[in-house]
């Protein structure tokens, strides 16, 4: 083979894949991030309902059990985190005591307002 022939055969070779590898994953990163934070999304909205239940029955366990009926709201105030956003109402029948919490659910994902989480508790009166 002389020179002019070997310069040939080297241009019909394909072009070099080179990056090829980190271009799919600059375009595949925004759907990784996004399943990312749906994850923690999910995760925030399954903690925020675990403590309105948790509020709701300490509230509720605390207003049957007392003969003032005020330490309800304290109570369920103080088994729910203190970065979460809660509000309490007990109601206070003869028999039972009924205490409702709720609890607003925080965003990660930007422009999505997932409201609040309402979970209520009714206990006998003692």
């Amino acid at each position: 083979m002389t020179g002019t022939s070997r310069r040939r055969a080297a241009s019909r070779r394909p072009h070099s894949d080179r990056g090829q590898v980190a271009l799919e994953f600059v375009g595949f990163l925004p759907l990784l991030l996004l399943v990312g934070l749906a994850a923690i999304q999910l995760g925030l909205v399954a903690y925020a309902a675990q403590q309105a239940g948790t509020g709701a029955r300490a509230a509720a366990r605390a207003e049957s059990a007392e003969e003032v009926e005020t330490g309800g709201e304290r109570a369920g105030s103080a088994a729910v985190s203190e970065w979460l956003d809660a509000d309490f109402a007990v109601r206070v029948s003869r028999e039972e005591v009924t205490a409702t919490a709720t609890v607003d659910v925080p965003s990660v994902l930007p422009g999505f307002d997932f409201g609040p989480v309402r979970r209520t508790s009714t206990m006998p009166r003692g």
